[in-house]
C-alpha cells in the first residue's frame, strides 16, 4: 500500500498496534503462567483485560476514521515475543525467571508507548480528537503497566536479598559463583 499522506500513515501505524495487541492478548496467558511470584501473575492477568479493551478501543478508532478494523502484522511484537518465549525456555531460579520475564514484558511496554504516542500525535494533527483522546488513553495505560512492572522488580530484588556489592571482588573474566537455587528446565 501506497501510504500518500498522514492520514493513510496514521490508519497504517494503527493497524501495526492493532495487530501488536492482538498477539499480546495470545502471548500474556503464556507469562502469567511462567510467572512464579503472585504480584507478577496478578500482574500479567490483569494487563490481559487490559490489553483486550485497548484492542476495542483501536476498533472505535477505525470506526471513528471510517477505516475497517484490520492487522497489519507486526514483525516487532513477533520479535518480542519471541524473545519472551524463549526466555520462558531458559533453565533459570524462578526468582531470575520472574525478572526476565518482567524485561521482556517491559520492552513490549515500552513499544507500544511509542507506538501509541506517535499515532497520537497524528490524530491530533489530523484534528481527530476522537481518536487522540482514545489513544492516549491506551498509552497512559502503557505507561501504568511499564510503572507496574518495574515496582514489581524491585518487589522481587528487595525479596531475593540481593547486595550491592554482590560480585564486586570478582576479576573482569571471573564468572560469579553459583548460588543454589530451584533449577527448572523447560518451560512450566
Amino acid at each position: 500500500m501506497k501510504i500518500e499522506n498522514i492520514e493513510t500513515l496514521l490508519v497504517e501505524q494503527l493497524r501495526d498496534l492493532y495487530d501488536a495487541e492482538k498477539q499480546l492478548v495470545k502471548a500474556l496467558p503464556k507469562m502469567a503462567k511462567a510467572a512464579s511470584a503472585e504480584e507478577l501473575r496478578e500482574a500479567f492477568t490483569e494487563h490481559l483485560e487490559v490489553t483486550k479493551a485497548q484492542v476495542q478501543r483501536l476498533e472505535q478508532a477505525f470506526e471513528a476514521l471510517g477505516a475497517k478494523a484490520k492487522g497489519k502484522p507486526c514483525a516487532a511484537m513477533k520479535g518480542l515475543i519471541e524473545e519472551g518465549q524463549e526466555t520462558m525456555q531458559e533453565d533459570i531460579s524462578d526468582e531470575l525467571m520472574d525478572i526476565a520475564l518482567i524485561a521482556a514484558a517491559q520492552k513490549v511496554e515500552h513499544y507500544e508507548i511509542s507506538g501509541y504516542g506517535t499515532v497520537r500525535s497524528l490524530a491530533e494533527k489530523l484534528q481527530h480528537e476522537d481518536v487522540a483522546e482514545l489513544l492516549e488513553q491506551t498509552e497512559n495505560e502503557e505507561k501504568e503497566a511499564d510503572s507496574k512492572l518495574t515496582e514489581v522488580t524491585q518487589t522481587l530484588l528487595e525479596s531475593m536479598n540481593v547486595g550491592e556489592d554482590e560480585g564486586e571482588d570478582m576479576d573482569e573474566d571471573e564468572e560469579p559463583a553459583a548460588k543454589p537455587a530451584a533449577r527448572r528446565s523447560g518451560g512450566r
